[in-house]
């Protein structure tokens, strides 16, 4: 349809559809907005709930059309039957507040289990500072503050997508969309087919989550990183604090996300078990967002109402691999997102409005576990930290990021300064040859694909495209088995774990949806 059609449009159109008169429609709902740039137009696509007269007849008669169906029942159910709970002395304990840990304490607090959540990091607006002073104003690196660890998780500073492909029969995606915009989130979410929050509504998001939790009985407690884990006759007990508290409970959900390296670590040598996982690593590369909008929208970029593109792609090259977009940011920013001392890592942020003068993307390649060294089980998490401390190196030792034209990269030459495209990574770049810090099949992998980009996104392959190094959290490089029927880890009772850092999610909306059907698992053990 037009790019801003009115009620009065979509109910005409809904009515050719139905093959009714338009005032058979008593009423009209838009279910889900999409933008369709295929067939070198744009429009907007909608799927719309109508309430008609003589629904029964017009069904029947419209049976076998695929474009037409009975509206789907979304209500969420898993709750039901359950019992609330009141006054227990052992209360579930919940490591990390990411959108994995926070979902599954607000369904134990509604159900009156008085969860305690366990958060290394700093309530969102304190992190926010934390962030925003090692970025832009030169404050010390915070191993338990900064992009990957604090309230909100990882998730927080991103572009807030809300989308995922994940299977949903049990219809919790519609309820965490509804419980995220009586939090503060947009509206529009609820009917965008890919709809984004930005990181500066999601800190109000997460923290009114977070007081609802408080107000239900919960606990949510900051600066409390988990050093330690008591596992006893085949069952997690207690985890210590670095304060050296003591916290018992028969009930642990670790939901700590895909960069919590060192409690990997403390879990391994506690006994649980590991299995390593592909993942993958590459670079952001940044374009004029300007051109974005004209490869994607052509003759309407700019319209107001369709806002700043995104482009996805895959491309599979001779080399064996495949080249990907991952977590492609609209006007956004490049952003510095280590988690630990002496490392680079970069991802992607856009605000809301995505209004920053580029676009950017992880220009990813996907690793296996034959890339890996050895066959610990941990072993994914050292090639990580390998690349990300070349990169350090690379930028000069100082937090800077190395970056490289596009044009020089395919060229195998150094870059020396920017050309069109001014670099957003703070705390700022250092021009060098990005092929140091990545190995040789990566390099070769981002050089095919490029060529081959340039036809589906046209001026993809400018020479002055900035390429920042590295990213490679694109994942968990590893996964904690788990029984599918109960989500306790196979092999410890008592312990669930949950989320990206478990290998269970990969976004917001899985880790959420992750968090429920564990926290679900965890209510039904108790009856």
């Amino acid at each position: 349809m037009a790019l801003d059609p009115a009620e009065d449009a979509l109910k005409a159109a809904a009515a050719r559809e139905l093959k009714i008169p338009v005032h058979f429609i008593r009423s009209l709902e838009i279910k889900q907005r999409a933008i369709d740039a295929r067939r070198g137009n744009v429009e907007f696509s909608f799927t719309v709930l109508v309430s008609v007269l003589e629904e029964e007849v017009v069904l029947r008669r419209l049976a076998g059309n695929p474009r037409v169906s009975a509206a789907p029942d979304e209500t969420y159910t898993q709750l039901e039957g359950l019992p609330v709970r009141q006054g227990m002395k052992v209360r579930p304990v919940i490591v990390g507040t990411g959108p994995c840990g926070l979902l599954a304490g607000l369904l134990l607090a509604r159900q009156g289990l008085r969860p305690i959540l366990l958060e290394r990091g700093k309530p969102a607006g304190d992190r926010a500072r934390d962030v925003t002073g090692f970025w832009r104003r030169g404050w010390d690196f915070n191993p338990d503050s900064n992009v990957q660890f604090g309230e909100g998780g990882a998730g927080t500073f991103s572009d807030g997508k809300l989308y995922t492909q994940i299977r949903d029969r049990e219809h919790r995606i519609p309820w965490v969309l509804r419980e995220l915009v009586k939090a503060g989130a947009p509206e529009d979410i609820l009917v965008n087919n890919r709809p984004h929050i930005g990181t500066d509504r999601l800190i109000k998001v997460v923290r009114t989550l977070r007081e609802e939790i408080i107000a239900q009985g919960g606990e949510v407690r900051f600066e409390s990183r988990v050093a330690d884990a008591l596992i006893e006759g085949g069952a997690m007990r207690a985890v210590t604090l670095t304060s050296g508290e003591v916290i018992e409970s028969d009930r642990f959900i670790f939901a700590i996300g895909h960069s919590s390296r060192d409690t990997f670590e403390m879990l391994l040598k506690r006994g649980v078990p590991f299995e390593r996982k592909p993942f993958s690593v590459g670079v952001r590369i940044e374009h004029p967002q300007d051109l974005i909008d004209r490869s994607q929208y052509g003759r309407f970029a700019g319209h107001p109402k369709l806002g700043a593109a995104a482009y996805r792609f895959v491309s599979h090259c001779s080399t064996g691999r495949s080249a990907y977009s991952f977590c492609m940011c609209p006007g956004g920013l490049v952003v510095a997102s280590t988690s630990e001392p002496g490392m680079v890592v970069t991802n992607g942020m856009s605000s809301y409005a995505r209004a920053e003068a580029n676009a950017n993307s992880g220009f990813m390649v996907e690793v296996t576990e034959a890339d890996f060294e050895g066959d610990h089980a941990l072993a994914g998490i050292e090639y990580q930290r390998e690349l990300e401390r070349r990169a350090f190196e690379l930028g000069g030792g100082d937090y800077k990021a190395p970056a490289q034209l596009l044009g020089d990269f395919m060229r195998g030459k150094a870059s020396t300064g920017p050309g069109s495209v001014i670099p957003s990574y703070q705390p700022g770049v250092t021009w060098t040859d990005l092929r140091p810090c990545l190995p040789d099949y990566v390099v070769a992998t981002l050089r095919e694909a490029v060529q081959s980009l340039e036809k589906q996104i046209p001026g993809y392959g400018m020479n002055d495209a900035v390429m920042t190094g590295v990213e490679t959290r694109s994942s968990s490089p590893v996964r904690i088995p788990r029984d599918a029927e109960t989500c306790e880890c196979v092999g410890v009772k008592q312990f669930f774990p949950a989320g990206e850092g478990a290998g269970y999610a990969g976004g917001i909306i899985s880790a959420a949806v992750d968090g429920m059907r564990v926290a679900e698992h965890v209510m039904r053990g108790l009856q």
